[in-house]
């Protein structure tokens, strides 16, 4: 059986440590949150007590936190994967974070021999519970075949982009992307309802057009249901548009439209929203326009 550790058992990390389990791996786990370690426990995991104690019995290590400074205390601090792994360790991780954080990582972990890929996910909680996330991953091609069971266990596909930092930017763009969608998607339903026409008949008849999209597909009913439960949190997505937006400021890639779509969420978060789907784009449109999308 293989050993493995992993550090981060939230909405994302506790389901993709359960599916490693399930598929016969010698998981040990670790998380500030007591409760979260108990958990994954009685599912058949090893508990440790500190990053410290994963870090010095595992040959790979996957960690799955909220934004780069975590990664970082994870990694580089005095208790944290850089003093405490043996060389020819290596670390995934699985996090979403800004791409020159995870360079900035990398380059500290290689001096001390550890090795790095950045591979962050798409596909929310659903995915990552069925194991049918896309991941994105940065880092050394044997690395990243090294890393390939893993991510054919928690993913239906595992994309090496480039150098490590390429994951993160990758995630990036798509969470650009997303945004911009259900924005887009949240303004079409507005116009159709304002207008007098069904916006559940429009989704249906457009969802088979050039304008159907996955995005469409998973947030059009949530948005005509006003069913706003979080798969990913507005919150969360103000995380990664941020990196966004301070990536574009480091390369001089113009991000007009993600700056818009940062106001909208930011507004939304103010509004009380932020723990709710990202779905929730939608409201914005609805409490503008004094109306809701759905019935």
């Amino acid at each position: 059986m293989k050993k493995l550790g992993f550090i981060g058992l939230g909405i994302m990390g506790k389901p993709m440590a359960i599916n490693l389990i399930k598929a016969g791996y010698d998981l040990t786990v670790y998380d500030i949150n007591a409760e979260a370690v108990t958990a994954l426990a009685a599912a058949g995991a090893r508990a440790a007590a500190s990053i410290a104690e994963v870090a010095q019995t595992n040959p790979v290590i996957i960690t799955m936190l909220p934004n780069s400074p975590h990664v970082k205390a994870v990694a580089l601090g005095p208790d944290g994967i850089e003093s405490h792994a043996r060389a020819g360790t290596l670390l995934v991780d699985m996090s979403s974070i800004a791409p020159a954080a995870s360079q900035e990582i990398a380059a500290a972990l290689k001096a001390k021999k550890i090795r790095m890929l950045d591979a962050p996910v798409s596909g929310g909680e659903p995915k990552a519970v069925d194991g049918t996330l896309a991941i994105m991953v940065g880092g050394d091609e044997a690395d990243f075949t090294e890393a390939k069971p893993l991510f054919d266990i928690l993913g239906s596909s595992a994309v090496l982009i480039g150098p490590v930092g390429s994951g993160n930017t990758c995630k990036l763009a798509n969470q650009v992307i997303v945004a911009l969608n259900i924005a887009a998607l949240s303004e079409g339903l507005m116009l159709a309802k304002k207008a007098g026409t069904d916006p559940q008949k429009v989704f249906e008849a457009i969802r088979g057009g050039l304008a159907g999209s996955t995005v469409m597909n998973a947030k059009a009913p949530m948005i005509l249901a006003g069913n706003f439960k979080p798969g990913f949190k507005i919150d969360l997505h103000i995380k990664d548009l941020a990196n966004a937006l301070d990536t574009g400021y480091l390369t001089g890639a113009p991000l007009l439209l993600t700056s818009t779509a940062m106001q909208i969420l930011q507004q939304l978060h103010a509004g009380g929203d932020g723990q709710n789907d990202h779905s929730a784009i939608a409201r914005f449109y609805e409490k503008v326009a004094g109306e809701t999308i759905g019935d």
